[in-house]
């Protein structure tokens, strides 16, 4: 199997991540309005806990069965057994995990009847085998499937959810096309595993492997679902998790741009670990950390300027806490593509899942302390403070445990002209925004105007991925001439 082109791969994961996230985001315009903030944070509230049965239920075979998969990608007999015996241990773990919610939590509470339609996510996440596909560098074909279903379900949100009282509508739409999305992809397998025989099925031989890799990931995940459920359980009027969610949809959906890369990494760092090319490894370093700063800086600061005009027209009214969220937490999109260089690409693939695990408690920890004691003071605006304080924590102390691979200081100097760059546009930006006042012309004046300051500052400091997509543009277009 030749290798995949990086590039292509990180465009259809981009597509596909960003299809997760970006649909919904285009929903929430009209949901904001139909639904309104209880609505949405009794969803972002019992999704919150579903998602900790999916985690545990998964044990974080997705990270390990793509690695796993990367490792014997030239190997058909030891790639099927190996698919088929990570499969087999998921299905096991789900189904204990299904078993304890539908005891503890499907049948209990005011929510019951949210937390009843919210088993059928927990079915599809049974059923997913993304990892598969990506562990082969196959990007495209968990793309394809998905935009297809994921079209449907914004279309029948649209048609179906038209008043707070639709709610269940929004979550059966939402949890159906999991499911789905998820099953489709198994008509891909015949054409990988048709004629290969394979021997006996080991499935729990992997499971102390799948452990140990799923302790960190579980503390990320914990990490990343901790502040929405401490909102809720702590505070009585659900529509601050509702301003937090909504603050955490953008957030996402822009930070899919900066992290999607990671996920096309892994393979790639996997199979080159295991071929001992360790200079290798450490040039694909470099060139993500690049990439993040390439994208992270003006996103971050390009939130900041506009946020004032976007979330009045994005939400409607009554939403106005959301650009103070914005404004405190969009530092974390620089901080989490950092971590994702460090620790998803670079830590996790070479087996130093050990450092990385431990990087992540400690930010868990202080994230845990630090809601406690400001979601009290400040609600929602107190959980998007813990969040950048444990984020700076987290991504300090993984660039203490690489400091004998690569410097921080180099990691400084590869940063440092798009930070220059995004300064200028953001000055730039945001004198216009006092110019120009609120609204849409200024939004589309501020992004198009603060998007060429960028451009043209890079072009000035002779930046290489600038002259990249420069290249690459022109060789396009001569392509087609």
């Amino acid at each position: 199997m030749s290798k995949k082109s990086i590039t292509k791969n990180y465009i259809y994961n981009l597509i596909y991540q960003i299809l997760t996230l970006v649909l919904p985001l285009i929903t929430m315009p009209y949901l904001s309005r139909v639904l309104g903030s209880t609505p949405i944070g009794i969803y972002s509230y019992t999704f919150s806990i579903v998602s900790y049965f999916i985690l545990f239920g998964a044990l974080g075979v997705s990270l390990y069965g793509q690695r796993e998969i990367a490792y014997v990608n030239e190997d058909k007999i030891k790639r099927k057994r190996i698919f088929w015996e990570i499969v087999i241990c998921r299905f096991v773990t789900m189904a204990i995990a299904i078993i304890v919610y539908l005891f503890y939590i499907a049948n209990t509470g005011e929510y019951e009847i949210y937390y009843r339609i919210w088993l059928v996510e927990i079915i599809a996440a049974a059923f997913d085998i993304s990892w598969f596909f990506q562990g082969l560098e196959e990007f495209k074909k968990t793309v394809i499937r998905n935009v297809i279903v994921r079209l449907v379900s914004v279309t029948l949100i649209f048609v179906l959810v038209k008043t707070p009282e639709d709610l269940i509508k929004y979550i059966t739409i939402y949890a159906v096309a999991d499911l789905i999305g998820n099953l489709s992809l198994w008509m891909y397998l015949p054409k990988y595993f048709k004629g290969i025989k394979i021997d006996k099925v080991k499935s729990f031989s992997h499971i102390h492997a799948i452990i140990l890799l799923f302790i960190p990931q579980i503390a990320n995940q914990v990490y990343n679902l901790l502040d929405k459920t401490m909102i809720g359980d702590i505070i009585v009027d659900k529509s601050e998790v509702g301003f937090y969610e909504q603050g955490q949809k953008v957030i996402r959906v822009l930070l899919t741009l900066v992290t999607s890369l990671g996920i096309v990494m892994i393979p790639r760092m996997a199979s080159t670990f295991a071929s001992g090319n360790k200079e290798k490894i450490i040039d694909y370093m470099k060139k993500s950390f690049k990439f993040v700063f390439f994208l992270a800086f003006p996103i971050v600061l390009g939130l900041i300027s506009v946020a004032q005009s976007f979330v009045p027209l994005f939400f409607g009214e009554g939403y106005d806490k959301v650009i103070i969220l914005l404004n405190v937490i969009s530092p974390t999109i620089v901080l989490t593509g950092m971590a994702n260089v460090i620790g998803t690409q670079y830590l996790l693939p070479i087996k130093r899942q050990k450092e990385y695990t431990i990087t992540v408690v400690i930010g868990l920890a202080i994230n845990f302390v630090l809601n406690y004691v400001l979601i009290h003071l400040y609600d929602s605006i107190g959980a998007s403070i813990a969040t950048v304080i444990s984020e700076v924590i987290v991504v300090a102390a993984q660039l203490y445990v690489i400091r004998k691979d690569i410097k921080v200081l180099e990691i400084i100097k590869l940063g440092f002209p798009y930070l220059l760059a995004s300064l200028v546009m953001f000055g730039v930006s945001f004198g216009l925004s006092l110019i120009l006042g609120i609204g849409l012309k200024a939004i589309v004046i501020q992004v198009i105007v603060g998007g060429l300051t960028y451009i043209l500052m890079l072009w000035i400091l002779k930046d290489e991925f600038l002259k990249m997509f420069i290249d690459k543009g022109k060789s396009i277009i001569k392509r087609k001439a």
